[in-house]
């Protein structure tokens, strides 16, 4: 879907700000250009910090279920009609296969789909071939911290890195990406992405043909069919990287044919940093039955629903009553999120005016799903799943001061708590102990220690994201925010079940609940708009 058209709807409007801020816009904006070729101060903090071996070696005693290679590698794919695209993908090669399954996505040049069991043991022998070092961090897997894909175990060229764990989690959708220190956001954005599925023994609900992948992505081709990144806009950089065209798995043509069936979409937003307010072009209601952490105690019904950078919810469609040739369009309605420019308030739909593509806020089509003609399995909606036991406050060895963490800009970086990202350094008040339950409290704004207007003007939602564990939301406060933003979003958070992944909006604060088990060691926490991440809004937590 070309989003380039719903520019025009907001080009009148934008040009009549831009005319009062012009001259603060283009100060601000050369102020930006002059600090980013400062990289002592804004990319190279931490050195690169990599493994000075070529990586761990195989554990002959380890005996997996699934071994496999998976190798990334640069690639030229005919994607449209005339020169073919570069990108980077993930090459598998299966060794080894029991009980479960890799597929790849057809026509796509995003990374295998993983279909395992819980409990199943998982080889993966990473082989780099991309110009610079990468690394695979398995999002949402409770695995150890060498296995989880830390900056500092990202690999160079020609290196091998082995992969190996026993999959812990409950069955859910989880995925795989990059993550090297300061260039995950390009390497995602080439095409490095695929889905890690835990499959459950469910009976009643879709499967097969039915239960389907929904990868969904932002990018910008130019008129040689090549992928465009950010293009050295310091704007864009601190605003994170908007396409003007929607990508479903790895394929601009998003037009999906179904059965007369029910469907289970397992959605993921794989953006870099887009934030989609789902929903049915035919009113239904949106019925979410899973999110990151797997299925929700029971079905939840939305009018639409918020997903950030990150995040993944499966989605319960049923297309058994449909008429032959009905279109369905899965959309984005508009929102507004919050985003201050700092001299008179929020833009329509927020954005900082900085991104290539239309403004996150801005509603769109994402993919079209035509019923066919051909008969498939209808299922009933269960009332009930698997029951998700809640982890009481009075359990936690901090309920009466929950460690808070501040998310906010400071003098043109992207901060935690003021802090940017070092490879190995773990502060006092990021160091938890094993076998205990915390109460974090993620807070999106810096109580007044920012720079004034310069502070206001950089209020962005962030999804924040937590790796090696799932946690639960115990409470969402939104007495900060605007609402302006509040009331367009208000209905679209699901907080039930497990999450490794929450959006953080403008003047919102979070309260999570989360256990520390099984495994010792240094993980990440961080901003998952890429562009954040990679300017240094990420720290270490480490279990001791």
């Amino acid at each position: 879907m070309d989003l380039h058209n719903y520019n025009i709807v907001f080009l009148n409007w934008q040009n009549f700000i831009k005319m009062k801020r012009y001259e603060f816009l283009r100060n601000f904006t050369y102020g930006l250009a002059a600090f980013s070729i400062l990289p002592s101060m804004t990319y190279c903090k931490s050195g690169n910090g990599l493994n000075p071996n070529s990586g761990n070696s195989i554990n002959e005693s380890f005996n997996p279920d699934l071994d496999i290679e998976l190798t990334a590698a640069q690639r030229n794919l005919q994607v449209f009609t005339g020169n073919k695209t570069e990108v980077y993908s993930y090459v598998s090669n299966i060794l080894k296969a029991e009980n479960s399954t890799v597929e790849n996505l057809p026509g796509s040049w995003l990374g295998p789909v993983f279909r395992v069991k819980q409990g199943q043991k998982v080889r993966v022998r990473f082989k780099n071939q991309l110009p610079r070092e990468s690394v695979i961090h398995w999002h949402g897997l409770h695995i150890p911290p060498k296995m989880d894909g830390h900056p500092m175990y990202a690999i160079n060229n020609g290196k091998q890195y082995v992969y190996e764990f026993e999959v812990n989690n409950r069955p859910g959708t989880y995925w795989f990406h990059p993550h090297p220190d300061k260039i995950t956001g390009p390497q995602v954005y080439r095409g490095l992405a695929g889905m890690f599925i835990v499959e459950d023994d469910e009976n009643n609900l879709p499967a097969g043909q039915y239960d389907v992948p929904l990868i969904i992505q932002d990018r910008i081709f130019d008129d040689n069919n090549q992928l465009v990144y950010m293009q050295n806009n310091p704007m864009s950089q601190m605003q994170g990287f908007l396409g003007n065209r929607i990508v479903v798995n790895g394929n601009p043509e998003n037009n999906l044919e179904v059965s007369k069936a029910t469907y289970r979409f397992r959605v993921l937003n794989g953006s870099n940093s887009r934030i989609y307010k789902l929903a049915w072009s035919d009113g239904s209601d949106v019925i979410v039955i899973g999110t990151d952490g797997g299925l929700l105690p029971q079905p939840v019904r939305k009018p639409y629903l918020i997903l950030g950078s990150g995040e993944r919810v499966e989605l319960w469609k049923d297309f058994s009553t449909s008429d032959t040739g009905k279109e369905v369009h899965l959309q984005s309605l508009s929102f507004n999120d919050g985003s201050s420019m700092g001299m008179g308030g929020g833009m329509m739909g927020g954005g900082m005016m900085g991104g290539s593509g239309p403004e996150n806020g801005v509603g769109f089509d994402i993919c079209t799903f035509t019923v066919t003609s051909q008969s498939g399995e209808r299922k009933s909606l269960p009332s009930t799943f698997e029951a998700i036991k809640s982890i009481p406050e009075s359990e936690a060895v901090n309920a009466d001061s929950p460690r808070r963490f501040r998310f906010y800009n400071q003098r043109m970086q992207w901060v935690i708590n003021g802090e940017t990202f070092e490879m190995r350094e773990v502060a006092d008040w990021e160091k938890v102990k094993l076998n205990t339950t915390e109460i974090w409290e993620f807070i999106n704004g810096d109580n007044g220690q920012g720079m004034g207007m310069m502070q206001n003007m950089m209020k962005m939602p962030h999804p924040v994201h937590l790796h090696g564990l799932q946690f639960q939301i115990i409470d969402r406060d939104v007495s900060g925010m605007s609402s302006d933003s509040w009331n367009t979003i208000k209905d679209g958070f699901v907080d039930e079940g497990w999450q490794d992944t929450f959006m953080l909006m403008p003047g919102m604060k979070v309260k999570i609940a989360l256990r520390f088990k099984d495994y010792t060691g240094i993980y990440v926490y961080h901003c998952h708009n890429l562009e954040h991440e990679d300017m240094g809004m990420m720290r270490n937590y480490e279990v001791i």
